[in-house]
């Protein structure tokens, strides 16, 4: 994986950044604002710099460690003394920094692959072992990293692998394994092979310069060979990458050993039962069920619901496992297996005694960066639902949900990653996702199978460019797309269109009688997008003939789209075409994307709002999946407040049926335990699926309004819409940090750490902002130009 090093909360580039930050801080506070004052508090602030002890009697000497006494005469001899100071920490915090920067590095996407089927063969149901139906690849079992150094003194360089190995200085090979080598001043370049079957073949190097990171080349195959005079051969025909890594930072921790963290839960409640206990931990959760107090001899059963109803059904739960207890001493005991629930129902056969159950709690450490809050508390109650929702489902990848599956699928994902921008926009999740859904080459089917599911992964890698500004990570991955893309095309019919082929499904959404038969006009709008995502990224890669095929390609099937689908009687894009004739059908799918893609003109669009969007006599939407999608696109239109009560009534409705994280189906219509049941099965659904936590998306790009226009925000959009709120706040995280927002109906406050940012306002009013110029746009809409680092205050009146 493609990673410029790790820069979180307690990395080595941020303690050293912050060392700097603090140290320029003080030196500059010392050299050129304030005078020398002895006796102020050490906690009055004054940049955390220690002060003489005001309890002491003046001239007592303080013996304290934890507190220093500072007595400079004169402001000149104190400012020596930090100028001193700043540069000695300073050349130590580099030097650390440098010796610290090293991190386990191998083949890029091999140990996302690797990870992702030892996550998704955890899946069982009703106990028996239940993996994908997908092809499974795997990592490459030998791989080659080198990287060329230029030194200007020798060094010892240490040298750790998982995996059998040798090493190559300039072409020579050392002896054994060793563990370290000495390599000389002067220009050298380092080989180490390493060969592992069972685990990804990585590697950890540590010198005073010479450091594993994504910035060695490694390849699968060197190509290297002797001829006959002991030349080495020509290796041009070498494909190389950049080494994949993730936040491996010290030789102990070794990628293959990588497990999540976990921390003890209490349960709220335990329910004595004539065959042992209903626990319950008072929300959906995950993670492994710790018994307490077990001794004897038999057999404990341990049936998990996300409902009560689904933990007492020992007939029809859908997870369950068994412990065999032989057990002479009282002791504590954790189940192996990580489960999702609410409930547990321990079932007790046999002589076992037991005393109570809590929870580890399996989580992904990320913290969340952004965040939303106004004046309506059921809102704001969504929203943080929301946000434990998707941060249940974000575990060493972002999979669909905690219950049943725990897989990784694309059409989730592509939402996940769309939600993460706006709550913990982590890119590395995002990209450890990305490889694990591609895999590899040859390319055998659909992502998941799923025709849908491919062309969401090609968009997925465009938007990530798009919010984090990682060129590298796209133009790595631009031969892999290439590859699928490939395969897509090859697979139109002789009309240049998409339809079902063996092995392929076409899924669209949950939807009882949703026709898949003939050129279904969804597919082929996500096949036009997917092309026009490919042109971006192949101008990107450099791929200058590549881009222009895509683009005639996205253009000539955009134009059969409107030709063939769409309909003036309708008013619409009709559903698909069976036996060369456009079906009457209209479902939603195919214009609400066709809106936030912006392939309607404004006429279009505002027929499709109310011949479809708005029309109940077209079939609705049950899953929060296409909720998302459809909510968009009357966001887009500008329905921020009729969105604003769907939200309130579908994602509201969850709650007040108690609902503690958001689901994969909800049916207003449904009654009781009938809300459990899909897939013919009575507890079939998920009660915590990722595309449920959308609102975390909705309220972020629509609302707030913040949205990037350039990679990396380096120029972005912010187009505040209360939708009848009083007020809201809150923060959008970017690669800089967050922009920071507050919005009334007479007043917005906004900073932003991160490039040009252009503020646009809907006001009564011409706005009045001091700190810059407001430009008049026409039709009650006004612009203003938001600088990085810089606080601005808009008054206005909003309509």
């Amino acid at each position: 994986m493609m990673n410029k090093k790790n820069n979180g909360p307690g990395s080595s580039a941020a303690i050293a950044l912050y060392l700097r930050r603090t140290l320029v801080r003080q030196c500059r506070h010392r050299l050129f604002k304030y005078p020398v004052r002895e006796d102020r508090n050490p906690d009055s602030g004054n940049n955390g710099l220690p002060r003489v002890r005001k309890d002491l009697p003046a001239g007592q000497a303080c013996t304290n460690r934890s507190v220093w006494s500072w007595r400079v005469s004169s402001r000149a001899t104190q400012s020596t003394i930090f100028l001193k100071l700043f540069v000695f920490i300073c050349v130590f915090a580099s030097s650390w920094f440098a010796a610290s920067a090293q991190t386990w590095i191998w083949y890029p996407g091999d140990y996302e692959i690797w990870l992702s089927n030892e996550m998704q063969n955890r899946r069982t149901e009703r106990g028996a072992f239940y993996p994908v139906f997908w092809k499974a690849d795997s990592h490459y079992p030998l791989v080659d990293f080198h990287k060329t150094f230029e030194l200007d003194r020798p060094e010892t360089v240490s040298v750790y692998a998982e995996g059998q190995y040798s090493i190559k200085l300039d072409g020579k090979l050392f002896p054994g394994t060793p563990g370290a080598i000495e390599v000389p001043a002067g220009s050298h370049k380092i080989n180490i092979k390493v060969f592992n079957q069972a685990t990804p073949p990585t590697v950890f190097v540590k010198g005073r310069t010479i450091v594993s990171d994504s910035s060695w080349q490694v390849t699968f195959e060197d190509k290297e060979w002797i001829d006959e005079t002991g030349k080495a051969s020509d290796l041009s025909a070498t494909v190389f990458r950049h080494a994949g890594s993730w936040n491996f930072d010290h030789a102990a921790a070794r990628p293959s050993a990588y497990k999540l963290p976990v921390t003890p839960v209490a349960a709220t409640s335990a329910e004595k039962r004539s065959e042992g206990m209903l626990v319950d931990f008072g929300k959906e959760t995950f993670g492994y069920v710790k018994l307490h107090g077990v001794t004897g001899k038999g057999t404990i059963s341990l049936y998990y619901g996300e409902s009560r109803e689904e933990a007492l059904d020992t007939a029809a739960s859908e997870t369950f496992d068994r412990i065999t207890v032989n057990q002479l001493n009282t002791v504590d005991t954790i189940n192996p297996n990580s489960k999702a629930l609410r409930y547990v129902n321990i079932v007790i056969d046999g002589n076992v005694q037991l005393d109570h159950a809590s929870l580890l709690y399996e989580y992904a450490p990320l913290e969340d960066k952004g965040g939303f809050r106004c004046n309506d508390e059921e809102l704001n109650r969504i929203y943080e639902v929301a946000k434990y929702t998707l941060h249940l489902s974000t575990r060493e990848f972002f999979i669909d949900g905690i219950k049943r599956d725990r897989w990784i699928w694309s059409g989730d994902a592509y939402q996940s990653y769309l939600m993460n921008y706006y709550l913990m926009n982590d890119n590395e999740t995002v990209k450890r996702t990305t490889y694990a859904l591609r895999g590899k080459d040859p390319v055998t089917g659909h992502v998941n199978t799923i025709m849908d599911y491919t062309f969401y992964w090609f968009m997925g890698v465009y938007d990530y460019y798009l919010y984090s500004g990682d060129k590298d990570f796209l133009v790595q991955n631009y031969g892999r797309m290439k590859s699928l893309m490939d395969f897509v095309w090859n697979r139109r019919n002789k009309n240049g269109l998409l339809e079902g082929l063996p092995g392929d499904w076409i899924f669209i959404d949950w939807a009882t009688g949703l026709s898949k038969e003939g050129e279904v006009s969804f597919e082929q709008l996500l096949f036009a997008r997917g092309l026009e995502t490919m042109g971006l990224c192949a101008a990107l890669a450099g791929r200058s003939q590549d881009a222009a095929h895509y683009k005639a390609a996205a253009a000539e099937l955009k134009q059969k789209l409107f030709s063939i689908y769409w309909s003036d009687k309708a008013k619409a894009l009709v559903h698909s075409r069976v036996n060369g004739k456009p079906t009457e059908n209209v479902t939603r799918y195919t214009n609400m994307f066709a809106i936030f893609f912006n392939y309607f003109n404004d006429q279009q669009k505002q027929m499709v709002k109310n011949s479809v969007l708005l029309n109940k006599e077209v079939p609705a939407i049950t899953t929060p999946y296409m909720r998302f999608y459809e909510l968009e696109a009357l966001c887009a239109l500008g329905e921020q407040d009729y969105v604003l009560q769907e939200m309130k009534n579908y994602w509201g409705g969850m709650l007040k049926l108690g609902a503690t994280s958001f689901w994969e189906e909800y049916d207003p219509s449904k009654k009781g335990a009938e809300h459990y049941a899909m897939y013919g099965r009575k507890y079939g659904k998920s009660l915590c699926h990722a595309w449920g936590a959308s609102p975390l998306y909705l309220l972020g790009k629509y609302y707030l309004g913040v949205s990037p226009t350039a990679p990396g925000y380096a120029q972005y959009e912010v187009k505040p819409a209360l939708g009848g709120l009083k007020w809201m706040e809150g923060n959008v995280p970017t690669p800089a940090g967050n922009i920071e927002l507050y919005c009334s109906d007479r007043e917005i406050k906004i900073t932003s750490p991160v490039g040009k940012g252009k503020l646009i306002i809907i006001s009564k009013t011409k706005p009045v902002c001091k700190e810059g110029q407001v430009t008049v746009k026409g039709n009650n809409i006004y612009e203003l130009t938001i600088e990085k680092n810089k606080k601005y205050q808009v008054l206005y009146k909003a309509i």
